[in-house]
């Protein structure tokens, strides 16, 4: 797919703002897991922006869509084509099981992983003009269906989604640990193409 101004795919180089949109998006889970996988000298934020320069995990660049403003990316969308279970991890954090509960029960979809904008420019319709972007990629890698995972607390994204043909398909109670967040729930969204 071609993307134009100011959509771009997105470069090694946003990592640090990926990092950020991402931590938003995930309303502070991602910095709190960063931490948890953190070497001896490294932060959190350390680990993000590795996994996000070096492809690593399901936010790497090379799955991302950014929308810029003034030379930097403003809000993504990062998504992938998703063919079967996720394969087994070890044990993972506590807080990642119901999301990967979750992420097995519908399989061969898009994956739209990451939408987000930055608080400063939201209101633009950005995320809508990304949810577009997102069901012409889904379509061009030959799937009928996409799925994302989000918090109940979020009505916000709730309303975007739904108005964009998103349904909820399943839940998962959250398992917090010391993550402070308003949310009881994950809730696992599908929308046929």
């Amino acid at each position: 797919m071609i993307l134009e101004a100011p959509f771009r795919q997105a470069r090694s180089e946003d990592a640090p703002r990926m990092a950020e949109l991402v931590n938003i998006a995930g309303d502070g889970l991602p910095l709190y897991l960063w931490r948890k996988f953190a070497r001896d000298g490294q932060t959190g934020w350390d680990v993000g922006l590795e996994r996000a320069s070096n492809g690593i995990g399901g936010f790497a660049y090379h799955n991302t869509v950014v929308r810029d403003v003034d030379g930097q990316a403003a809000a993504c969308l990062i998504g992938y084509a998703s063919n079967g279970p996720p394969p087994p991890v070890g044990d993972p954090p506590a807080p990642l099981k119901p999301l990967m509960e979750l992420s097995e029960i519908v399989h061969d979809t898009w994956y739209l992983n990451v939408l987000a904008t930055h608080p400063e420019y939201r209101g633009r319709g950005f995320a809508s003009a990304l949810l577009r972007i997102a069901d012409e990629l889904a379509r061009a890698s030959g799937k009928e269906r996409i799925s994302l995972i989000m918090s109940d607390a979020n009505e916000g994204a709730r309303r975007l989604y739904t108005r964009n043909g998103y349904a909820e398909c399943a839940t998962r109670p959250m398992v917090k640990e010391s993550w402070e967040h308003v949310g009881q729930n994950w809730v696992l969204l599908v929308k046929a193409l």
